[in-house]
C-alpha cells in the first residue's frame, strides 16, 4: 500500500529560504495572521491529517470505488468520516472570507494545503477541491443574496460544489453547449440538459451539492457569446438557509474509469431544474473561467503530488530491494546482492522523480504568490491590480497545468518501473498512482488545449509576446545577479541564455505564423513543454542559490538537505533540461510536415 509522508522540510525550504513567504505575507492586506509560526502550525496539522487519515484510505478507496444506489452515489468506506474530520478541522474555509465563515488567510496557504491532501489521496481531494472552485465563482460573480445563501454552507463544508460544463456533443468546445435556461416570473430559470464527466456530481459527504452550470437563455447568440452561468442546487435552500425540497437534478450514470475510482464522476441530468443566474446574461464563460482557472491550478497539483507519492514509495523500495552487484564492485558484501540504489539507472529514475516533484512544487509556490496578489486586488476593489496579477497568473496557468501533469505522469511511470514486475501488481499501489494520474493530462482542458491557450491566446494574440518578455526579464535579472558566484555560474549562465532563446523563439513563431496559420497549432505543444522546462530551470537555480546560502549560514534545514538540493539541481540541468532544445527544434518545423498527409491516407489496412 502506498504510504505518504508530508515533505514539510521541503515545503519550509521553499516558503522560508527560496520565496521569503514571511515578507510576502506581511505585504498582503489579508496576510497579517499568516505569521511563520502560524503557517508552520497549520502545515504540521495538515500533514498529520493527511498521513493518518487520508493516506490509509487511498488504496482501499480505489478497490471499493463509488457505487450508484437508488439514484444516489455512495463513496467508499471511511470517506464520510474523513470528510467530517476535514470539516471539523476548518480546512475548507482556510482561505475564504471571514464574513462568510472563512478564516481569511492568503490563497497560497489553501493551495499548499490542497497539495498535501491531493498527494495523500487525490480522489478524496477532488470533493472539497471542486467546492473551492464553486466558492470562488460565487464570491467573485454572485450577488450578495447568493453569497449569503450559498457561500456560508459551502465555506463550512456542509454543502459541496461542482462545475457542470461539458456535454456529450461538445467536449472542450463549449460554444456547442445546448443546455437551456428558461426564465421564470420569479427571476429564476428552469434548466434543462445533460452534462457529462461531472466530478463530485453526487455523493454522500454533504447534505447538499451546489452545481454551477453553463446554459443558454432562449434568445442567446450562438457560440460562446451566448452562454450564461447558473447556480443549480441539488436541494433548494429553505427560508432559514437550510436544505429544502429536492430540485429536479438526477444522476444519469456513474462513469466506469481507468482511475480515480473513489471520486464520483457522473452524468448529470437537469430536467427543468430551478436555477439562478450568476453574473450577467451571456457572460457565463467569462465567469466560469474563474472556476476553470482554479481547477487548472488544482489539476497542476496532480502532476506534482503523484510524482512525490510515487517517488517516496519507489525510494523506500529501492533501498530494500537487492538485485545483482553494482558495476563498480560490491557495495553490500554481507548481503546476497546489492541494493538497487547502487545501480545508476535506478538512481536516474529516482532523481528524475525527485527533480520533477520538487521542481514542480517550487513552480506551484511561485505562482501561488501571484494568486495572493490577485485575490488581494479583489478584496481591495483595485481593478488595475487584479488585471495585472490575473494576466501574470494567466500566462503561467497553462504551463503549470499542461507541463506538470505531463512530466508528473512520466514520474509515476518511473516509480512503477523501479519496482519492476512488482510495480505492475496492485498490492503495492504503484500502478494505481499511474492510473489515477493519467486523467490529469485530459481534464480541465487537455495538454493540447493548454498549449493552444498558452501560445495562441496568452502569448501571440493577447500580449504579442509581452508575457514571455515580462517573465524572462525576471529570469535574466536573477541570472545576472548570480553570474559572479562560481558555485552557480553554470546554471545562471544557462538560464540567461534560455531567457534570450525563449524570446527569440516567440518572435520567430509570431512572424512565421502570419504566413503559416497552422503553425500555432503544430508548434503549441513543443512551445508549452519548452516553457515548462525553462520555468523549472529557473526554479532549480533559485533553489540551488538558496541551498548554498543555507550551507554558508548554517540554515535550519541541515547541510545534508541543502547538498541534496544542489545535486538534484545539477541533475536537472544535466539530464532533463536538454529536452528543452528538442522541443525548440520541433516547434520551428513548418506545419506542412504534419498537415500534408491527406485524411484518406490515415488508414490501418
Amino acid at each position: 500500500m502506498p504510504m505518504y509522508k508530508a515533505p514539510l522540510r521541503d515545503t519550509q525550504f521553499l516558503l522560508h529560504d527560496v520565496f521569503d513567504y514571511s515578507s510576502h505575507y506581511a505585504s498582503l492586506s489579508n496576510g497579517e495572521d499568516a505569521t511563520p509560526d502560524m503557517v508552520d502550525a497549520i502545515l504540521g496539522e495538515c500533514a498529520r491529517f493527511c498521513e493518518e487519515v487520508l493516506s490509509p484510505l487511498y488504496q482501499s478507496g480505489d478497490e471499493e470505488g463509488c457505487r450508484l444506489e437508488n439514484g444516489e452515489v455512495k463513496t467508499p468506506k471511511g470517506f464520510k468520516d474523513a470528510y467530517d474530520q476535514y470539516v471539523a478541522g476548518g480546512w475548507q474555509g482556510l482561505s475564504s472570507l471571514p464574513e462568510y465563515g472563512g478564516q481569511g488567510l492568503p490563497a497560497s496557504l489553501g493551495l499548499i494545503k490542497q497539495e498535501m491532501i491531493g498527494t495523500a489521496n487525490w480522489p478524496f481531494s477532488m470533493y472539497p477541491g471542486l467546492s473551492m472552485g464553486a466558492m470562488n465563482t460565487i464570491q467573485l460573480h454572485g450577488n450578495e443574496e447568493q453569497r449569503q445563501t450559498y457561500l456560508i454552507p459551502l465555506t463550512e463544508g456542509r454543502w459541496a460544489g461542482t462545475m457542470c460544463l461539458t456535454e456529450p456533443q461538445c467536449g472542450t468546445d463549449l460554444g456547442q453547449v445546448r443546455t437551456k435556461a428558461e426564465p421564470q416570473s420569479d427571476g429564476s430559470y428552469r434548466i434543462t440538459g445533460t452534462k457529462i464527466f461531472i466530478s463530485s456530481g453526487d455523493h454522500d459527504l454533504t447534505e447538499n451539492i451546489v452545481h454551477v452550470v453553463l446554459a443558454r437563455t432562449p434568445d442567446a447568440p450562438k457560440g460562446t457569446r451566448g452562454i450564461s452561468l447558473f447556480i443549480v442546487p441539488k436541494f433548494l435552500p429553505d427560508a432559514q438557509g437550510g436544505v429544502g425540497e429536492a430540485n429536479a437534478v438526477s444522476v444519469g450514470a456513474l462513469e466506469k474509469k481507468m482511475g480515480i475510482k473513489a471520486s464520483a464522476t457522473c452524468t448529470m441530468n437537469f430536467d427543468g431544474s430551478v436555477g439562478y443566474m450568476i453574473g450577467e446574461e451571456n457572460k457565463g464563460l467569462e465567469c466560469m473561467f474563474t472556476f476553470m482557472n482554479t481547477a487548472r491550478i488544482g489539476t497542476a497539483i496532480q502532476g506534482v503530488g503523484p510524482a512525490e507519492l510515487s517517488y517516496q514509495n519507489a525510494l523506500a523500495y529501492a533501498k530494500e530491494r537487492r538485485s545483482m552487484r553494482a558495476l563498480s564492485g560490491k557495495k553490500e558484501p554481507e548481503q546476497v546482492a546489492d541494493s538497487i540504489m547502487y545501480h545508476a539507472d535506478v538512481r536516474r529514475m529516482l532523481l528524475t522523480q525527485k527533480a520533477v516533484a520538487e521542481g514542480g512544487r517550487a513552480m506551484l509556490y511561485y505562482a501561488a504568490q501571484y494568486a495572493d496578489h490577485m485575490i488581494c486586488g479583489y478584496l481591495e476593489e483595485d481593478e488595475e491590480k487584479v488585471a495585472k496579477w490575473d494576466d501574470k497568473l494567466g500566462f503561467l496557468t497553462p504551463i503549470l497545468k499542461g507541463f506538470l501533469t505531463e512530466i508528473g505522469y512520466e514520474a509515476t511511470n518511473l516509480g512503477m518501473q523501479v519496482y519492476g514486475g512488482h510495480g505492475y501488481i496492485s498490492e503495492h499501489g504503484m500502478e494505481q498512482i499511474v492510473r489515477d494520474t493519467r486523467i490529469a493530462t485530459l481534464y480541465e482542458g487537455t495538454t493540447g488545449i493548454q498549449a493552444l491557450d498558452l501560445l495562441g491566446r496568452k502569448v501571440l494574440l493577447t500580449t504579442q509576446g509581452g508575457a514571455v518578455r515580462d517573465f524572462t526579464l525576471k529570469m535574466a535579472n536573477f541570472a545576472r545577479k548570480h553570474l559572479s558566484d562560481k558555485r552557480v555560474r553554470p546554471m545562471a549562465w544557462e538560464l540567461l541564455k534560455l531567457s534570450g532563446q525563449w524570446n527569440w523563439l516567440t518572435m520567430r513563431l509570431m512572424l512565421t505564423a502570419r504566413k503559416d496559420r497552422d503553425l500555432v497549432s503544430s508548434a503549441s505543444y513543443d512551445f508549452l513543454m519548452y516553457s515548462g522546462y525553462v520555468f523549472m530551470a529557473y526554479m532549480w537555480t533559485r533553489m540551488a542559490v538558496a541551498a548554498y546560502e543555507g550551507i554558508e549560514n548554517g540554515g535550519e534545514r541541515g547541510e545534508d538537505f541543502y547538498r541534496a538540493k544542489i545535486t538534484t539541481a545539477e541533475f536537472y540541468f544535466d539530464r532533463l533540461l536538454p529536452r528543452a532544445q528538442s522541443h525548440a527544434s520541433s516547434m520551428l518545423t513548418p506545419s506542412e510536415k504534419i498537415m500534408k498527409l491527406d485524411n484518406e491516407h490515415f488508414n490501418f489496412d
